[in-house]
């Protein structure tokens, strides 16, 4: 027995049938010159480009927005690092999303699919990471906002529900990134 390897799938002696040029010229001026959509794949809902991805796009910005807006309107932020963290992770999460909504806009106007796989490794390479940066400053300021409102018993003079529902809507923008994210991928290990 020699020590190389096998295949694991092994071909059959199956002819396949293949389009002639009558029938692909027949089928192509049934749809005005185009080729015929039979064989193409369907795009995917939540991939870059449709509809349902605008609509998370638009959920992720829309409450990294209203996190970072609730978080700055306190005047004590700053003196807590995780706060600051959750301010500039948040602001980057509204940056890429909005940036990607605009390019999901361009795209659909234009009836143009993002199926390079170059475009969508960037598009889960950033997703990723802000993805990774908006949980870590969730549960960095979940931590504190316990911190001073169940272990200091000091929210009457902080902004405990400030700051509550500024990381709650971190969260909530975290679980809109990651359908994004895991989508992506799943094409890049597909394709």
């Amino acid at each position: 027995m020699s020590s190389r390897s096998h295949p694991a799938v092994h071909p059959l002696d199956v002819e396949i049938p293949q389009l002639t040029e009558p029938a692909a010229a027949a089928a192509a001026a049934e749809n005005d010159g185009r080729p015929d959509d039979r064989f193409r794949m369907k795009d995917i809902q939540g991939m870059p480009g449709t509809p349902t991805n605008l609509a998370l796009r638009l959920f992720q910005f829309a409450f990294a927005a209203v996190s970072v807006a609730v978080m700055a309107a306190t005047s004590d932020f700053p003196s807590v690092t995780a706060f600051r963290y959750l301010v500039a992770a948040l602001s980057l999460q509204c940056l890429w999303s909005l940036s990607l909504a605009i390019v999901d806009i361009y795209a659909l106007l234009v009836k143009r699919s993002l199926r390079n796989p170059r475009i969508v490794a960037v598009f889960t390479i950033g997703d990723g990471i802000t993805s990774t940066l908006t949980f870590a400053a969730a549960c960095a300021s979940a931590g504190i906002t316990v911190l001073i409102g169940n272990d200091f018993n000091n929210c009457s003079q902080n902004h405990c529900t400030r700051f509550e529902t500024s990381t709650a809507m971190a969260f909530v923008s975290w679980f809109a990134v990651s359908p994004s994210f895991f989508l992506n991928f799943w094409y890049l290990a597909s394709g």
